[in-house]
C-alpha cells in the first residue's frame, strides 16, 4: 500500500482546509475587543496594551544601553 496517494492527499488537504477555518473562528473570538455595552475595551484589552508598552519600553533601554557600554573597535 502506498503511503502518497490521492485519496491520502485529499483527505490531508480536507483537514487543512477545515483545520484553517476552524482555528480562523477560534482566533477572531480570542482577540480581547470593545464591550458592546459601554464602547470601551475590556479590561484584557487594556492589559495587553499596558503589557506590550512596558516590554517595547524594556527593549528600547536594554539596547541602549548596551550600545553605550561597547567599546569601540
Amino acid at each position: 500500500m502506498a503511503v502518497f496517494n490521492r485519496r491520502n492527499a485529499a483527505v490531508g488537504w480536507l483537514a487543512l482546509f477545515v483545520g484553517k477555518r476552524v482555528l480562523r473562528r477560534k482566533a477572531k473570538q480570542a482577540v480581547p475587543a470593545l464591550d458592546p455595552e459601554s464602547k470601551r475595551p475590556n479590561k484584557s484589552a487594556v492589559a495587553l496594551l499596558a503589557a506590550s508598552v512596558v516590554g517595547v519600553a524594556t527593549f528600547w533601554r536594554r539596547r541602549s544601553e548596551n550600545e553605550e557600554t561597547e567599546p569601540e573597535s
